[in-house]
């Protein structure tokens, strides 16, 4: 940190430089997380069991803070009626004291486990994200489970109308007192919630922390280790932080109303000019800001209203003590600071009967002591002695009880401002977080792999951890010329329907559970099928789609010979093999699934045949079923002027073939083919054979084609020249696999 001006107060500063202070602005950072499926949020399941646990303690504790316990003991009887989330809240209520600890063990134990998933991954944002879900969930509870508990009032007032008349007049009494006291009864349920996370904050969690991720200091995951603050926040509760009697307790209590001189942004104008004054006028509001949310600076500018006149700095803060003093006296704030404290033991005596703004006010204004104490005379049990007392105590307060009040206040105000920035932040950074409690979305984000579910120990055993998709290998058949083939059935009084599915579909259906394929899409001249590649499995995928290829391939043409004898048409393929180094993605048509991938795209272009390339080629393609030529055009692009020719072929992107190498040994082939076969070859060419393992007794053979493109004249074909691109072919024709095993013979 930059070393800051030097500016000094009066001659006995002038031996103590001013303090350096410490800039603490929160933030959160969540880096390396997968966003939901409405790529904006994080998509979050939080574990079943905690969430029952959460839901019961959240509602003993509005039923406690909202006397409603007796009343709900009284329900008891009644308990069968109503809808089934009645039914569940009514035994949650009534469990036996001994189980409302059972909150804090599952709350410790969820955090736990996604410190150590957070670990696994090396990602410390997971468990930031784990954090956020359950504080977001928890927030939401507290309102959810206080309109249940309406509800259920409700019905039970509406059971007791006309049967018990006073058991029903004192209820309703009961239920109207608990829904004015709303605000009252959720900030106490909050507090209490806050209370046990910050003790499994002390006992369990930061420790663990540090052992798994050590401290802050000189490491990467130093923001996000600083981000834990956020949620140790007196403020996490509350709606928007500005609640009396949160603030009068736990800060202090600053005004609401228009007309208050201590309202929030007031104060914080006058605290910044106090710091200006120290500092330079040129110090920027961010500067300061920061400096705000670190309280130990204010202890370092002021001490703590009693300094040490024995020491340059003890001198030094004295005289700074002395001008904040002056600074909050010239704004006329002074007073409505001393008032705040002395206000805070009158609440429990007079609030909520009376407003904690009009306590603090009439310690003050002659004008508004003397509504309050008229309010006190009417409620007739209460005493104003305490409310004079206070109002002597404030007028009284001069000298040292002065400055000490002043310190406490730029203290106490510091650490309001802290907790209101943190509240912020965290408010902003929870809008990120999707609770998915549909399971529609809960299985669409998690089959789309984005999906974060924390889980207890118990349940990760019941359940365990589907091993994750790491790529995927999407094949598509497509058949040529349906529409003339379709046409030409039906001219022969023949079912294209039946045809397609027995000659083409229904064999290829029984493949699939040979080679853990799964059918992407089906059309009527085409099928897509897809192999998932998970992590713990045999990685096979690539080689494992070029046998279901090859299968494909001979299962049509041995059919296609039946047809051929019995004079009917036969089907005509083209094969396209992708990989993808990633999951698939999924979108959900009501119960059905649609595979969102890039490659699927790409395998429609390796199984098509340009009809141009296949007039020319289809007499002379020789043993290899897939060409791919260049056009020469002048002035064409690159990825237009490519020319595909693919009949009764399979066909590979890069990324495949180089899968392929790592899944088996491919070996150099030289074979020597037919004369008559071999002489249609357009250009040199490689082979590689290779044996795939299909099951523990099954292997089969393949032999793969690599082959340079060719820059061709589209009038002709005849080829320009040759262009550094590749193309891949897994080969069909049965000649050269008769020559493969004639080769391998001979070496026998």
């Amino acid at each position: 940190m930059p070393r800051l001006p030097l500016f000094r107060l009066g001659s006995t500063a002038q031996q103590a430089p001013l303090p350096q202070l410490i800039s603490a602005a929160p933030s959160i950072a969540l880096d390396r997380l997968a966003v939901g499926v409405d790529n904006l949020r994080y998509d979050v399941a939080i574990s079943a069991r905690f969430i029952e646990t959460a839901r019961a303690h959240i509602t003993r504790l509005i039923a406690r803070h909202g006397e409603l316990e007796g009343l709900l003991a009284a329900e008891a009887p009644a308990r069968a009626e109503g809808p089934s989330w009645m039914r569940n809240a009514v035994a949650q209520t009534t469990r036996p004291p001994a189980e409302k600890g059972d909150f804090k063990s599952a709350l410790a134990e969820l955090h736990l486990a996604a410190l150590n998933r957070a670990k696994k991954e090396e990602n410390i944002s997971v468990d930031l994200l784990a954090r956020l879900a359950v504080t977001k969930f928890l927030r939401f509870e507290m309102s959810q489970q206080f309109g249940h508990l309406v509800e259920r009032g409700r019905l039970l007032l509406k059971n007791y109308d006309g049967v018990r008349q006073e058991k029903s007049i004192e209820y309703r009494e009961r239920m109207a007192t608990f829904q004015v006291r709303k605000k009252i009864i959720l900030r106490k349920t909050g507090q209490d919630l806050f209370e046990t996370i910050r003790e499994i904050e002390k006992e369990t969690l930061a420790r663990t922390r540090r052992s798994l991720f050590g401290d802050a200091d000189g490491r990467e995951s130093g923001a996000a280790l600083g981000s834990y603050g956020l949620f140790v926040n007196r403020l996490v509760f509350s709606d928007d932080g500005r609640d009396d009697y949160l603030c009068a307790e736990h800060y202090v209590m600053l005004g609401h109303w228009d007309r208050d001189q201590d309202r929030y942004p007031r104060l914080q104008d006058v605290v910044w000019g106090f710091i200006r004054s120290l500092y330079g006028e040129d110090t920027s509001t961010e500067t300061i800001d920061a400096w705000l949310c670190a309280p130990e600076n204010a202890r370092a500018l002021v001490g703590t209203g009693t300094p040490d006149d024995s020491t340059p700095e003890g001198l030094a803060q004295q005289e700074r003590l002395a001008k904040w003093v002056r600074v909050l006296e010239d704004n006329e704030v002074i007073e409505y600071v001393i008032a705040a404290y002395h206000a805070v033991p009158l609440l429990s005596e007079y609030a909520p009967r009376i407003n904690p703004q009009q306590l603090k006010n009439a310690l003050i204004s002659r004008a508004e002591c003397d509504r309050v104490e008229r309010m006190i005379q009417e409620h007739g049990k209460l005493s104003p002695s305490n409310l004079y007392a206070a109002v002597g105590k404030v007028a009284s307060c001069r000298g040292a009880e002065r400055s000490k009040l002043a310190a406490r206040f730029l203290l106490d105000f510091s650490q309001y401002h802290r907790d209101l920035r943190r509240l912020e932040t965290l408010n902003a950074t929870l809008d990120s977080v999707n609770l998915a409690q549909s399971d529609k979305v809960r299985e669409l984000s998690r089959m789309n792999g984005t999906l974060y579910e924390f889980l207890l120990p118990a349940e990760q055993q019941q359940q365990p951890e589907e091993e994750r998709v790491l790529r995927h290998v999407v094949l598509k058949a497509d058949v040529r010329d349906s529409t003339r083939l379709t046409r030409t059935l039906m001219d022969k009084g023949m079912n294209p329907a039946s045809y397609f599915s027995l000659n083409f579909y229904d064999p290829v259906n029984k493949l699939l559970s040979k080679y853990a394929a799964q059918k992407v899409f089906l059309e009527g001249d085409a099928i897509i099928l897809a192999i998932l590649e998970r992590a713990g499995e045999p990685e096979l995928a690539v080689s494992h789609a070029c046998v279901l290829a090859r299968e494909i391939i001979e299962i049509v043409r041995g059919y296609n010979q039946l047809m051929q004898r019995s004079k009917m048409p036969g089907l005509e393929l083209g094969i396209g093999i992708t990989l993808q180094e990633t999951a698939p993605l999924y979108l959900l048509d009501g119960e059905r699934q649609i595979m969102i991938s890039e490659a699927l795209n790409e395998s429609d272009r390796l199984s098509s045949c340009n009809k141009r390339a296949r007039k020319i080629m289809e007499s002379q393609a020789g043993p290899f079923h897939v060409y791919v030529f260049e056009s020469g055009d002048k002035g064409a692009n690159p990825e237009d002027s490519i020319v595909s020719f693919n009949l009764g072929g399979i066909r590979m992107n890069e990324a495949a073939f180089q899968k392929l190498e790592q899944e088996i040994s491919l070996t150099p082939l030289n074979v020597k083919l037919p004369a008559s076969l071999a002489s249609s070859e357009k250009g040199e060419y490689r082979l590689f054979s290779g044996t795939v393992p299909v099951d523990r007794d099954i292997f089969h053979k393949i032999v793969v084609r690599v082959s340079r493109v060719p820059r061709i004249n589209t009038e002709d074909f005849s080829v320009q020249g040759w262009t550094e691109r590749t193309y891949y072919e897994v080969c069909t024709d049965p000649a050269i696999y008769a020559a493969l095993e004639k080769k391998k013979g001979a070496k026998a």
